[in-house]
């Protein structure tokens, strides 16, 4: 199997709710192509209760036997990547815990109910990365849809059950 890695940085936005029971929201803004030499959580801009940070920076990784859900996304109105933050204790609150273009695994940190996954919208540089990968990699596979037996209507008005449905102490 092969794999690929692309850097990026991710800018995330921090502003006060506006609710009692929570401090802040938190928001993922932008993603970066490259490893900027900013040091993570560094504050970029402030104003009016609002503060922007440089995240940090990660890498996408794509899997080339793992291409069906890149095809979508590419194909997508909106290609995206997906954020993965996660709550910690700290000045700040989040770590950045990884970025993906895949919207399973997004989807699968976001079934945790811990994590913060934001969606953005995929640089043109890292289109350019992607698309040769999955194109060089993804190979159609044939849906496959099981057959069904077919039923007897005379076997049913009978009571009888076919053959197949074993397990009721009948048949």
């Amino acid at each position: 199997m092969i794999v690929e890695r692309f850097a990026v940085g991710v800018i995330v936005e921090r502003r006060p709710a506006k609710s009692r029971w929570q401090r802040h929201v938190w928001r993922v803004t932008e993603v970066l192509p490259g490893r900027p030499a900013t040091p993570p959580w560094t504050v970029l801009h402030e104003a009016d209760g609002v503060t922007q940070f440089y995240a940090g920076t990660t890498d996408l990784v794509v899997y080339s036997k793992e291409t069906e859900a890149l095809v979508h996304n590419l194909g997508a109105e909106m290609p995206a990547v997906w954020v993965v933050l996660r709550p910690r204790e700290g000045a700040v609150g989040l770590d950045l815990l990884m970025a993906t273009v895949d919207a399973g695994e997004a989807q699968a940190h976001a079934d945790t109910g811990d994590d913060l996954v934001e969606m953005v919208a995929m640089p043109a540089p890292v289109q350019a990365w992607l698309a040769p990968f999955v194109a060089a990699h993804h190979v159609e596979r044939p849906k496959y849809k099981r057959k069904r037996e077919r039923a007897d209507p005379e076997a049913l008005a009978a009571g009888r059950l076919p053959r197949s449905g074993r397990g009721n102490g009948r048949g």
